[in-house]
């Protein structure tokens, strides 16, 4: 008869082993702690050291810009002041270029996201003849080079009287921003439920009346982060401007470039207009920094 102690002892669960982490899970555990925070935070802080430089110096006297660099202010602040920036809201290039540039910049970020989301969701979700070959045509124009058009619109604009008008410059940030836009925006709109539309339908919502009412709340972390990324594109954009804008029509890059060529010693006008320039787009991404983030990530968990 056997005894309870002649019964052979019985294995550990299988559960309570801890497996053996591997190295490079141990460092990547270690180094994903404040150090890294911290090599992050110092980073930033040195690349916006250009964007703090060209700030002090806007606030400079020019002849103090010309004998010293920026970082002079912080041993003698007292020669910052805003006598610049009266002169450039007294130079008419200047103040008239940054109305110019709201005016191409707002209408071109405007139209390639209302656009660019009609024709992604038409693309995801609406059944018409040849829509994947349409689609892989607007995904082949994604391949095509600003240069390689150039030439060719100037031409077609000259001959339609939009050469050298804000509308032309708009016109052509548009078309060149739509490719990327109906690819992004159709990547995304197509991984929204199914059962979700087809509910919709069946509560009488008509194709309009769905996209507004489900289609772009769901799909706004990735129209806001079209709408930032078009927005800076156009607003920095100095070779289209270049090109089809004239002295009534050019935006602040074009006016800026011309105050260097004209007058080489004009950084009382120049560190100001540049300044605001980039403090603009700086603005509008941090403002709108958390829907771009979630429409990235959104688009990287899809």
């Amino acid at each position: 008869m056997t005894t309870q102690t002649d019964r052979p002892t019985e294995a550990a669960p299988a559960e309570n082993v801890k497996p053996e982490r591997s190295l490079g899970s141990r460092l990547a555990e270690r180094v994903s702690g404040g150090l890294v925070q911290f090599f992050l935070v110092v980073v930033g802080l040195f690349w916006l050291v250009p964007t703090f430089g060209l700030l002090l110096s806007s606030l400079r006297p020019p002849k103090e810009m010309t004998v010293s660099g920026w970082w002079d202010v912080f041993s003698k602040p007292s020669q910052l002041t805003f006598e610049s920036y009266d002169k450039l809201l007294q130079n008419s290039d200047i103040t008239n270029s940054l109305v110019n540039t709201a005016l191409i910049t707002v209408p071109a970020t405007l139209l390639v996201v209302v656009i660019g989301a009609l024709a992604g969701y038409a693309f995801a979700w609406m059944e018409f003849p040849g829509r994947d070959w349409w689609f892989l045509g607007v995904v082949g124009l994604l391949v095509v080079p600003v240069q390689v058009a150039l030439i060719p619109i100037a031409e077609l604009f000259g001959k339609i009287g939009l050469f050298g008008s804000i509308l032309g410059v708009v016109l052509f940030h548009t078309g060149f921003g739509l490719p990327f836009a109906v690819f992004l925006l159709r990547n995304f709109f197509a991984e929204i439920p199914k059962e979700l539309l087809e509910a919709a339908r069946l509560d009488g919502a008509g194709e309009l009346r769905l996209f507004a009412r489900v289609v772009m709340p769901l799909g706004g972390p990735a129209i806001a982060s079209l709408g930032i990324f078009q927005f800076l594109w156009v607003w920095n954009d100095m070779l289209i401007a270049l090109v089809f804008s004239n002295a009534d029509s050019q935006p602040i890059t074009v006016a800026l470039q011309t105050q260097v060529r004209q007058f080489g010693n004009n950084i009382d006008v120049l560190a100001p207009g540049a300044f605001i320039s980039m403090v603009i787009p700086l603005a509008v991404f941090f403002a709108f920094q958390r829907q771009f983030v979630s429409g990235v990530m959104a688009g990287a968990v899809k």
